[in-house]
């Protein structure tokens, strides 16, 4: 149940963080955000469907972040041990941002696009918050319910 409740506060968290980043930078509906992510599978198409793309692309966003909240309670404290809740939240809030970044993203259909330093100080941050801590923390004030344990 820990492992759910988890993945619901760090798929929120992302969400809600992604939509104020989105919608202040560019002053346009979050549901072009969802669409974006919903291109990630399906390319520039999810951009001229109907709302089932916005909600396509909620999907995805939590799809991605319980196999993000998986990966971290079943593998992560065995490769990274530290007990330390912020440690851990900073390494794998780094760790989400660079495997996505440099290795899913590439790897979609979606299109690329600009990355400046400050952008992704602020991706990363948001990863860190919304993933990294609520992971971190959860594993550490719950260790029973670690996967293998």
């Amino acid at each position: 149940m820990i492992v759910i409740i988890t993945w619901l506060i760090a798929g929120s968290l992302d969400c809600a963080s992604a939509f104020l980043l989105f919608i202040v930078r560019t002053k346009q509906k979050p549901s072009l955000l969802l669409r974006s992510i919903a291109s990630a599978v399906l390319g520039p198409k999810a951009f001229s469907g109907g709302p089932g793309m916005a909600f396509l692309g909620l999907c995805f966003h939590y799809l991605i972040a319980l196999c993000w909240t998986l990966f971290y309670f079943a593998v992560f404290p065995r490769l990274f041990p530290c007990s330390a809740v912020l440690t851990n939240a900073i390494v794998y809030g780094l760790f989400i941002w660079v495997i996505m970044n440099l290795v899913v993203l590439p790897l979609s259909k979606a299109e690329p696009r600009p990355l400046t330093p400050l952008l992704a100080l602020i991706n990363i941050f948001i990863l860190i918050i919304a993933i990294g801590l609520p992971c971190a923390y959860a594993t550490e004030h719950y260790p029973l319910f670690r996967f293998g344990f």
